[in-house]
């Protein structure tokens, strides 16, 4: 099934006559509304009168995660506040967070290209889902939700965690349809065996996966022991949240809308467009979006691109997965994490050296692990074990206050932490993805 069949299956030739005129009205529509991009273009000597057509695309300014950051909260929208029905903030780094706003029509988008989504992974009508995304300020959740509302579907609205829960959802309620994080799914089969329960009996036939990064040989163990077709999301906040593209049942790539989404993959290095098949950053402007619609954006997001028609009958450019990053972000739980804003807190707490490690580990497909090792004053580290306690659960609180996640604290002795000639070692990923 496909749900918009036109769209979807589109001839390259007209999709391209679709995404130049819509660049072309999107450009224009962004310099009129957007005073930072208008000052972004006037630096960049670029008129809405340069651009003709989808190939003078390379002719715009990119976009950044610091551009939303330094005009936050609103200085790159394009509507008035007035018009905004829903809002989200993403994690950021020290600073400010990301945030997105959605007009009526932009949330109707999002549950288009959701329905799309759905579709895509070999949802049918009378479908039950069990949305094991988070719900809140997280686009996870209330995406897939505005998604199945669209195609007609019954929505579960678990939310995450509550595994116990879940699996008597699961249960009682008999969902064909799964979404939530690959490495929960894996944790819900072990805890179903704990009970047991046996997975492979389970009601749950196709499970969409996003929010962190996950491998073939996950995705084998995934449906293995579900006995489920485990499909790929990708999206990001920025953009729209969950919806950018998805898996279709051949799994041979993620369809990316491009109707709506024009992707790009540059040289992370020089900016310049790499060759079909290559590695490269994935750049996304946002066709039709009105309330913070993007150009150009980086994602920082290392993938390669085909433009070669699936098997499913869908012409929209397929991505793989995501490689890698150009930052030194990572993904923990479905929540961005930057050690620069682990480093931020460390460094206003007294007695604290500037060199610690992350250690982020997932033991038998438990849920992510973050361990952060920080080294103190050798006067503090010989201090009485109540002190060092409390000195941990400081450090303990303020880093969970940012990231939003729960961590373990070790406090080790000076030059405990291995040195680096060149750029420091600050994540010990152990996670077997």
């Amino acid at each position: 099934m496909i749900w918009n069949e036109a769209i979807e299956t589109m001839p390259l030739e007209d999709l391209k006559n679709l995404q130049s005129e819509r660049l072309v009205k999107l450009v224009r529509y962004i310099y009129e509304r957007c005073p930072v991009y208008k000052q972004k273009l006037d630096k960049a000597g670029v008129s809405p009168g340069d651009i003709q057509g989808i190939e003078d695309i390379t002719k715009l300014p990119f976009t950044t995660k610091l551009d939303m950051r330094d005009h936050y909260p609103y200085g790159l929208f394009s509507r008035p506040q007035s018009d905004l029905v829903e809002i989200h903030v993403s994690s950021g780094t020290t600073g400010n967070p990301t945030l997105v706003g959605y007009t009526r029509d932009d949330l109707k988008l999002w549950g288009d290209v959701m329905a799309r989504v759905l579709c895509c992974a070999g949802a049918k009508p009378g479908d039950f889902v069990q949305n094991a995304y988070g719900y809140g300020l997280f686009t996870g959740g209330l995406g897939f939700h505005y998604g199945a509302l669209e195609m007609g579907l019954t929505i579960i609205p678990a939310s995450s965690g509550q595994t116990k829960r879940q699996l008597k959802i699961m249960q009682d309620f008999k969902p064909r349809i799964l979404a939530c994080t690959p490495s929960y799914c894996l944790y819900m089969a072990e805890e179903a065996k704990e009970l047991g329960l046996d997975p492979r009996q389970g009601s749950w036939k196709i499970g969409i996966f996003g929010a962190e990064p996950w491998s073939e040989p996950m995705r084998n163990e995934i449906e293995q022991a579900w006995d489920m077709l485990a499909t790929d999301v990708y999206g990001l906040s920025e953009i729209i949240g969950p919806g950018v593209s998805q898996e279709c049942t051949y799994k041979d790539g993620l369809h990316l809308f491009s109707d709506v989404f024009y992707p790009e993959i540059i040289d992370p290095d020089s900016g310049v467009p790499v060759p079909e098949g290559s590695n490269g950053e994935l750049v996304i402007t946002t066709l039709t979006k009105q309330a913070i619609p993007l150009l150009r954006y980086r994602t920082r997001d290392i993938v390669s691109m085909t433009s070669q028609p699936c098997r499913c009958g869908r012409t929209s450019p397929r991505t793989s997965k995501i490689k890698g990053r150009t930052d030194d972000m990572i993904i923990v739980r479905g929540i961005n994490v930057f050690p620069s804003q682990i480093e931020h807190v460390l460094l206003g707490i007294e007695g604290i050296h500037p060199h610690y490690q992350l250690v982020i580990d997932r033991k038998a497909h438990k849920l992510d692990e973050v361990e952060i090792m920080v080294e103190v004053d050798e006067k503090i580290f010989s201090d009485e074990i109540k002190r060092m306690s409390a000195l941990e659960q400081k450090i303990r609180k303020e880093i969970e206050a940012i990231l939003s996640i729960g961590v373990s604290v070790k406090l080790v002795e000076p030059k405990t932490i291995q040195r680096s000639e060149g750029k420091a070692k600050r994540v010990v990923d152990k996670r077997s993805i």
